[in-house]
């Protein structure tokens, strides 16, 4: 199956009160080209994330979101730091009894200094997080993929039409150059019977120049790879996977054959033709740079 290297996929997994939500987005690139924004503390699950999405992706510019959510209550919690406040309390009653002063420390005067009580956030369990992370980047890859299939469908099915119009133009250039070989002749040999005038014709004189003339203008070898190369491109269309650099290379020899031909056309409607056969070809490349 042809996947097109744009697509777009959002997944949401929840579990005991955690969300983790991945977006999947990505354009054309000639290789592949992951970016990950990742909160903080899903980081050392970069590596991972990578690893799975070259599961699903050969090809493009990926930019992955992903957002975390914690809705339990036990994100954090309080923390009771007894050696500091013996510290404290320890230094406040040196300073009673150095200065002669009133010892009037009380337990909310002491929990007022800092590090006696601080917040702290509660570990996660990381095999619990890996899991629910796990789950949210196959579930974005997937729908990821599903639309890159479907885009890719209409890829293959417009590259087929504008290949079934190329080899349309191919036949034209097949059928119509034996009739311009042909002409040649038939002019020549009027053009040579009206300078001599009553003289005898040379035949094998005139064989002979159309000949010469038939060898230059021949596109047999250019048309017949250029059926060669259609057909293959439509092969790999059918058989499908990551085939986009293949086709691209093929188009440019597509090209390559377009351009001899015209270069050695002598005849309007095939100069004509083979112009249309170039236009055909630039779109067939544009739209396989599109293509996985």
């Amino acid at each position: 199956m042809i996947r097109s290297m744009t697509g777009f996929g959002r997944y949401e997994a929840v579990k005991d009160k955690m969300k983790i939500a991945v977006e999947m987005r990505a354009v054309n690139h000639r290789y592949l080209d992951i970016s990950i924004k990742i909160p903080k503390k899903l980081s050392n699950f970069e590596s991972a994330i990578r690893t799975i999405l070259k599961e699903y992706v050969q090809r493009g510019k990926v930019d992955v979101f992903v957002t975390y959510e914690d809705f339990s209550k036990a994100g954090s919690a309080l923390r009771y730091n007894e050696a500091v406040a013996e510290e404290y309390l320890k230094y406040m009653r040196h300073m009673a009894d150095t200065f002669r002063l009133q010892d009037d420390v009380t337990v909310s005067v002491l929990s007022r200094f800092p590090d006696v009580f601080t917040m702290e956030e509660q570990e996660s369990d990381e095999n619990e997080l890996k899991e629910v992370l796990e789950q949210a980047v196959r579930g974005a890859a997937e729908l990821f993929v599903d639309s890159r299939q479907k885009e890719g469908d209409n890829l293959k099915n417009d590259l087929t039409g504008k290949l079934d119009e190329m080899l349309k133009n191919v036949q034209f250039i097949e059928e119509h150059s034996p009739q311009i070989i042909e002409q040649y002749h038939e002019k020549l040999k009027a053009r040579v019977k009206e300078l001599l005038e009553d003289k005898q014709l040379d035949e094998g004189r005139i064989a002979a120049e159309v000949t010469i003339y038939a060898d230059k203008i021949c596109v047999d070898e250019e048309t017949v790879r250029l059926r060669s190369h259609i057909e293959a491109v439509k092969k790999e269309l059918s058989q499908g996977g990551s085939v986009g650099r293949k086709l691209d290379f093929i188009a440019q020899e597509m090209n390559r054959e377009a351009n001899t031909i015209l270069s050695k056309a002598n005849d309007l409607a095939v100069s004509d033709t083979g112009i249309e056969l170039k236009t055909s070809i630039e779109k067939v490349r544009e739209q396989i740079q599109n293509i996985e």
